[in-house]
């Protein structure tokens, strides 16, 4: 969930049928001409297997954004010029994808008709899938030198699980946000909470919804009440165990506090802390909040831009706090967007040269300091320079870059990766729960139910 608090990251509420069986890969390892299989796309017999990738860095690749290409055009196009000039003969493609909800439903089904762009911005939700089916690069047997460059936490968490369950790298963790609270100062005041005092815990979080909703009786609301933006970011924020260790088994019903969330959402949408036309809507707290309907907004840092630029009277009255630290101990930095090489690609020599370049410390440093955005890079000398841990200035976009920087300092990317297929059968038990219909005790019984079945069916 983490990764649905990224810029142009939006939950994909679609159920996939991905079984290995369906998905699977064949073929050898190792460089090499020869065809190999993946899915039912044949591919060079290099892009699979355990030998390192070699070739002659040439010829054309498409290279696919989320979302980007608006506000940061004249960025990416500068490094696509920079490496066609460093590697004469490559041609970058640029495409842009608007980053909807049937991201991941538009990219799997892209991949199964072998027409995957070659090097892809994903999120954790659509990179896992993918990561299943064998469609993305193996990084780390391709490229044993591909961990260097980024910090250890960031690349250890950006490990997806493959047909076999087994942790591979296929993905570099790219841009990264910190999770905060972002809040109307004004709404909250109203409710009776003191701004400079957010709470430590999720559950004095939700204690301060409540508060809203009897100060905003319909007015104005707490937060959005669709539970697809939380789960599983509230239970690895409270460190419940979402997944077994394997990710093939679901656990969070094993866990006491899980019933007791479950509980505290109904509890806050019975009693208008949320629009109740939002319970099944894709939409986070993005533009309501930017409209003065919610007193808490997205969690991601770069959303006080949005609210900058779109709604200057409510950036006005918004702050910026600590989301609760909770059981976990520490802040989370939200699961970075991803850079993957599909592992169909005509061209993977050049496309993961592009990959890299994309990625590295220059490149990302370089981004991360545009005005317009904040954001925070995964190599560890980006992290190093001045402008990240000396951030200044009080209003809240300034606020923002300088909490999470400090973050960043101890933060952990902890992140539990779900399939679309598999949060969604989560989701609609939440929703019951919240809609009276379940008791949340039976809802959270029957949502770990229906997630082992979908995960001992390879969804």
């Amino acid at each position: 969930m983490r990764a649905r608090r990224l810029t142009g990251s939006l939950t994909c509420l679609v159920v996939l049928s991905l079984t290995a069986a369906g998905c699977g890969l064949s073929g050898g390892g190792g460089s090499g001409d020869g065809d190999a299989t993946v899915g039912n796309c044949k591919v060079d017999k290099g892009n699979v297997g355990s030998g390192k990738l070699s070739g002659d860095i040439k010829g054309k690749i498409t290279f696919q954004t989320t979302n980007l290409k608006k506000d940061f055009g004249g960025f990416f196009n500068g490094v696509i010029k920079d490496f066609e000039k460093a590697n004469p003969g490559t041609s970058v493609k640029w495409i842009d994808d608007p980053g909807d909800n049937t991201f991941t439903q538009r990219n799997v089904a892209d991949a199964q008709a072998c027409t995957l762009p070659d090097v892809i911005n994903l999120n954790a939700p659509t990179a896992t899938p993918l990561t299943k089916s064998g469609f993305l690069l193996n990084l780390g047997a391709k490229d044993p030198s591909a961990a260097k460059p980024f910090v250890k936490t960031f690349w250890d968490a950006s490990a997806m699980k493959d047909a076999k369950g087994a942790s591979v790298h296929t993905v570099f963790p790219w841009y990264t946000g910190g999770v905060l609270l972002t809040y109307n100062t004004s709404m909250l005041k109203k409710a009776g909470i003191d701004p400079a005092k957010p709470p430590t815990t999720l559950f004095g979080l939700f204690a301060d919804y409540e508060k809203v909703a009897k100060a905003g009786k319909g007015k104005f609301y707490a937060t959005m009440a669709n539970p697809v933006w939380r789960i599983p970011a509230d239970w690895d924020q409270m460190n419940i165990k979402t997944l077994s260790a394997d990710g093939k088994t679901a656990t969070f019903a094993d866990d006491p506090r899980t019933t007791e969330w479950v509980a505290w959402m109904a509890k806050l949408y019975k009693e208008g802390a949320m629009p109740k036309d939002s319970l099944s809507s894709n939409n986070d707290p993005s533009t309501p909040y930017s409209q003065g309907q919610v007193a808490y907004g997205s969690t991601n840092p770069s959303f006080v831009r949005f609210v900058k630029q779109n709604s200057p009277s409510v950036y006005a009255k918004t702050g910026v706090g600590q989301q609760p630290y909770d059981a976990l101990g520490h802040a989370s930095t939200g699961a970075p967007q991803y850079i993957g090489v599909a592992s169909t690609s005509k061209n993977a020599p050049t496309a993961l040269a592009f990959a890299k370049f994309l990625t590295n410390a220059q490149n990302q440093t370089a981004w991360c300091k545009d005005p317009n955005v904040v954001i925070f890079p995964t190599t560890s000398a980006s992290l190093n320079d001045p402008f990240f841990q000396n951030a200044t200035g009080d209003d809240p976009f300034a606020q923002s870059r300088k909490l999470v920087a400090e973050q960043l300092k101890t933060a952990n990317p902890n992140q539990t990766n779900l399939s679309p297929a598999v949060q969604n059968a989560i989701v609609s038990q939440v929703q019951l729960a919240m809609q009276g219909k379940k008791s949340p005790e039976q809802a959270v019984k029957d949502a770990q139910a229906k997630a082992n079945e979908l995960l001992k069916q390879g969804s």
